[in-house]
């Protein structure tokens, strides 16, 4: 096929969509594909619109390319109108699928796939409602309380209506306070006391003007694929230190994650049944990766859908693959094939 891979983008997780493109770019080359990794935002000033998928392709100077944009993305934003970069939609028109390498923001939220259904341009993962709604936590918080899928107590607050007395939210400490849309862990404070929270609604809100506060659940920490509505082997996170942050995620060995999980074939049933039930409550499509905490009496809480996990070659989502025998490069073969599917519909 012809696949434009787009990576990159505007958001606090760019770096991690571009280890992502190009990995995936990578895997698809390797499966006979005619792939080319592509920003979405800083785009190719010059496209060979005779010859877009070429046989041959220097990925690495593909990514390189990209990567040069990095330190002049906030400048380029203040004079930009259009967010797709030059000849990106022109290239993703030419295709017969994009595959979504992005992350966070502008990629993730549904903002992208709205505008490809407009343009008829086919794409891997869910559909621009379920994205946008996924990609709101509190709004997938309120999805999960009517489906009856548990995840932890709490409440949204806007930069507006800011207080400081948990009490108004009818919580107690310790509170998890966390960006509405944000990804990667990043705008997420655990705080004890009073000084910790005030200072974690200053950095949360200086991201966004929406925050969640939510009941601080200790337990482990989990991860379950669910692609074209079948769940995926378990992850079981334990980071080094701290809690799954951002430095954790993608720091090597600062976190050991296990696949398949070391819990009961019983816990391990409800925790699948629990992500589909949220995959399908979310009215996702194709695959999503949910993220779940579990108490030492095995009370299970799901936190959030991802619509476009991480896809490097060692991500969760290929560690789960890889236990159902499936490598880095036929999942993400796979992951167009279940994505193609809703076009059939």
């Amino acid at each position: 096929m012809n696949i434009v891979v787009l990576a990159g983008g505007t958001s606090t997780e760019r770096d991690v969509s571009i280890v992502s493109g190009t990995g995936i770019c990578r895997a698809l080359r390797q499966k006979g594909h005619r792939a080319i990794l592509v920003d979405i935002f800083c785009g190719v000033e010059s496209a060979d619109y005779e010859d877009p998928f070429p046989e041959t392709y220097d990925i690495e100077q593909a990514a390189a390319y990209i990567k040069s944009f990095n330190t002049k993305i906030p400048e380029m934003k203040k004079t930009r109108r259009c967010f797709f970069g030059p000849n990106v939609l022109a290239l993703c028109q030419q295709a017969e699928m994009v595959f979504l390498g992005l992350h966070g923001a502008n990629g993730e939220d549904g903002k992208v796939q709205a505008a490809f259904d407009l343009m008829g341009i086919k794409y891997t993962g869910t559909g621009y409602l379920s994205s946008a709604m996924a990609m709101d936590k509190g709004i997938t918080k309120e999805i999960f309380r009517m489906h009856h899928v548990p995840t932890p107590d709490g409440t949204t607050m806007e930069k507006k209506n800011r207080t400081n007395d948990l009490k108004e939210l009818g919580l107690d400490f310790p509170v998890v306070v966390k960006t509405c849309c944000g990804g990667s862990s990043i705008g997420v404070y655990i705080v004890h006391d009073q000084a910790e929270y005030e200072s974690a609604l200053d950095q949360a809100f200086a991201y966004e003007n929406e925050v969640v506060v939510e009941e601080f659940v200790q337990g482990m920490e989990y991860t379950v694929a669910v692609v074209d509505g079948t769940a995926y082997p378990i992850v079981e996170i334990v980071p080094c230190e701290g809690f799954y942050d951002y430095e954790n995620k993608y720091k090597p060995g600062a976190t050991k994650e296990t696949c398949p999980a070391p819990i009961s074939g019983e816990l391990t049933e409800e925790m699948q049944e629990y992500a589909v039930k949220g995959y399908h409550a979310l009215g996702l499509q194709s695959y999503a990766r949910l993220d779940f905490i579990m108490t030492e009496d095995h009370k299970m809480y799901c936190l959030e859908a991802n619509t476009l996990p991480g896809m490097t070659p060692t991500s969760l989502i290929p560690q789960e693959a890889a236990v159902l025998g499936i490598d880095y490069p036929s999942l993400c073969e796979e992951l167009i094939r279940v994505s193609l599917k809703k076009y059939e519909e």
